[in-house]
């Protein structure tokens, strides 16, 4: 039985989304076992070992040079590193899988309200409002659990912001060296090669200091290593570049908007999460600032003088 093109596209679209949102709740389900930056550290040891043998093997490991490789290091920090260690540590703290997954899809918005000024263009009106828009989506299921008599609930519930602030930071530095002309261009294995080698270094002393790389082995926490393992940083990474090259990057990164409902469902399913109305209600007004800001102009205002 042959597929087309678009039914191929749908399974890997839908076999990205799937495996991406899962790792929200992988990681919920090893957590208990192993600290946040011990469980991030073996995770990136382990895919970083065995990304480098695919490279070696298919002769695709060479060394890019000081100023590239420090570039992908420090986006590497910041967009696995940075990005992934708050959520653990607000998952870990007791924030379900499926509000973690709301609050870091504002980093779609958040790149494409700022990306104008890496590119110095005008960011449309649309675009900021669909921001704002969002935030207030998020602050609703938010604001409506925060304990704000308890310093470690507000952290707890918070800290994810942390996560979207760096890897919007990671994107728009992305960003602005694919726009230098005399950038080299490095195919996506190698730069998630050195991005995961500087993530393993980087976990390295809090793993130690704070945690003592202290793990309760048992077959839970070693297949869900496995998965975050072989299915998100290489399986769902792969599928990623595989469709940014069969449609485009914004058309990829508008699927990352689907990851709160998945996960929400996803947690649901495997872990009893429950999904409250109030957790509805921020989706859905998330969801319009999403739209907000890809509609194009002539059309919002077509929308708002039919409606209002």
């Amino acid at each position: 039985m042959q597929y087309t093109r678009k039914q191929k596209n749908i399974g890997l679209i839908t076999g990205f989304v799937l495996l991406w949102n899962s790792g929200f709740v992988g990681a919920e389900f090893g957590l208990p076992y192993a600290g946040p930056f011990t469980f991030m550290f073996y995770r990136y040891l382990a895919s970083t070992l065995l990304i480098a043998c695919y490279l070696f093997i298919t002769k695709q490991l060479y060394w890019i040079g000081w100023r590239c490789a420090w570039h992908q290091m420090i986006i590497g920090v910041l967009a696995h590193g940075v990005w992934l260690s708050c959520v653990l540590i607000a998952i870990d703290h007791g924030v379900p899988a499926g509000i973690v997954a709301l609050i870091v899809a504002l980093q779609p918005l958040a790149t494409g309200a700022l990306s104008g000024k890496v590119v110095n263009e005008p960011t449309p009106w649309n675009r900021w409002l669909g921001l704002v828009i969002g935030f207030i989506g998020v602050a609703v299921p938010v604001l409506s659990r925060i304990d704000f008599n308890n310093p470690y609930d507000i952290f707890a519930w918070l800290i994810p912001l942390l996560s979207v602030i760096a890897i919007t930071a990671a994107s728009l530095f992305q960003r602005k060296l694919d726009l230098k002309k005399d950038y080299p261009d490095i195919h996506g294995g190698l730069q998630l090669y050195y991005q995961t080698m500087a993530t393993t270094l980087a976990l390295i002393l809090p793993a130690v200091l704070t945690e003592k790389l202290a793990v309760e082995w048992n077959p839970v926490f070693a297949s869900s290593l496995i998965w975050l393992i072989m299915g998100v940083s290489l399986g769902a990474y792969n599928l990623m570049w595989i469709l940014i090259d069969r449609l485009d990057a914004t058309r990829v990164a508008s699927l990352f908007y689907l990851g709160p409902p998945v996960t929400m469902l996803m947690a649901w399913l495997a872990l009893g999460d429950k999904v409250e109305t109030i957790d509805l209600i921020g989706l859905t007004i998330v969801l319009l600032g999403v739209m907000l800001t890809y509609l194009k102009h002539p059309a919002i205002l077509f929308y708002l003088r039919k409606y209002l």
